[in-house]
């Protein structure tokens, strides 16, 4: 038997440590937990995409009383993206969120569906789409989102 280990190297920044894009898509991110639909979590989840244009795109969480009818921050600004603009790809991503009492201190991750589907961006376009996880402690600054999800299953897995 053979031990396998993964690691990798993420940085955590202050706002002012990030750069003017960064931190704009990061403060587009923040904004946009103001236009989510929790009614029922009460979870403010918002997301900002920087395209290769350099164009921004939001999205929101949007819950339902039957649970599984939402749709994550994350995955609500890619497929708004990928509907609008299908030529274009996806450079950088930033995650906000807050609840009743404010912004999260720790900065949240994307959650597996919505990790399977940045992934899938990456692997469309054929370039890593750097990822900013913002928390009032600091922000994760990550390469590509095959740090988070080490073993991928793409396209290729299927041939």
């Amino acid at each position: 038997m053979k031990t396998i280990k993964h690691e990798f190297e993420m940085e955590l920044c202050t706002m002012e440590e990030l750069t003017s894009a960064e931190a704009q898509l990061v403060e587009s991110a923040k904004q946009a937990t103001f236009n989510a639909y929790a009614k029922y979590s009460r979870f403010y989840v918002g997301s900002a995409l920087l395209l290769d244009d350099g164009q921004v795109v939001i999205g929101a969480n949007q819950e339902n009383a039957a649970f599984p009818s939402g749709l994550c921050a994350e995955r609500s600004a890619i497929f708004a993206a990928q509907s609008q603009y299908p030529q274009k790809a996806i450079t950088m991503i930033a995650i906000a969120a807050r609840n009743d009492l404010g912004f999260m201190a720790q900065p949240i991750s994307p959650c597996g569906a919505c990790r399977q589907v940045i992934l899938e961006m990456e692997d469309r376009y054929q370039r890593p789409i750097e990822i900013l996880l913002y928390g009032t402690s600091g922000v994760y600054r990550i390469k590509t989102i095959k740090h988070l999800l080490p073993l991928i299953f793409v396209d290729a897995n299927m041939h």
